[in-house]
């Protein structure tokens, strides 16, 4: 994958911001704060399922979850409309800071906007980058989240998220998703999930 000096940066400012986030992961025998290792997870998958990603997208993927402590979901209703608001706060959010940091090492206006529109998942399903942003998400999600995920929830609610996470995904991106390294409990939840999908 293709890669500048500014890139760099701009991920080294993204892994900064970053390194605030008081929550965090321990992994490999190595404790990280929760975004930076998300951060690091979502690039690393984005190189593996298109290594020919634009730089904008290279930059989305890199800062998807950017400060995102800074918005706790307890602080919205919890129900349906309460998550839908936070989630929708959280991607102008997320747009917003990674902007600052963009132009803070001058980065072009187009990049920023391309930046932008992509954190906000704008033409989900008609942009090639933003689909390809989607089906990074929803598997790094599949990997490294959906079996913590499963352990808090019922099986009927994780086989819904599941299901609603495939909808999202290109076919490439589904293709990609059954050769994840995943554990038998959640191979077979996926599999319970996907015989009714419509």
């Amino acid at each position: 994958m293709a890669t500048t000096d500014k890139l760099l940066e701009a991920f080294a400012l993204f892994d900064k911001a970053n390194a605030q986030d008081p929550n965090t992961e321990l992994y490999n025998g190595k404790e990280y704060p929760k975004e930076v290792l998300y951060g690091i997870r979502m690039t690393d998958k984005l190189n593996m399922f298109l290594p020919e990603a634009s730089e904008s997208l290279q930059l989305a993927a890199r800062c998807q979850h950017i400060k995102r402590w800074e918005i706790a979901r307890d602080s919205y209703p919890m129900d349906r409309v309460g998550y839908l608001k936070w989630r929708q706060d959280l991607k102008k959010f997320h747009a917003s800071e990674a902007s600052k940091i963009l132009q803070s090492i001058e980065y072009d206006h187009i990049t920023i906007e391309e930046v932008s529109s992509l954190l906000q998942k704008k033409r989900l399903k008609k942009n090639p980058d933003t689909q390809a942003l989607e089906d990074v998400i929803c598997l790094v999600f599949l990997e490294f989240y959906f079996e913590p995920f499963a352990a808090k929830h019922s099986d009927e609610k994780t086989i819904d998220i599941v299901q609603k996470t495939w909808r999202k995904m290109s076919q490439k991106g589904h293709n990609a998703a059954l050769k994840l390294p995943l554990s038998q409990n959640a191979l077979a939840l996926v599999q319970s999930a996907l015989k009714d999908i419509d």
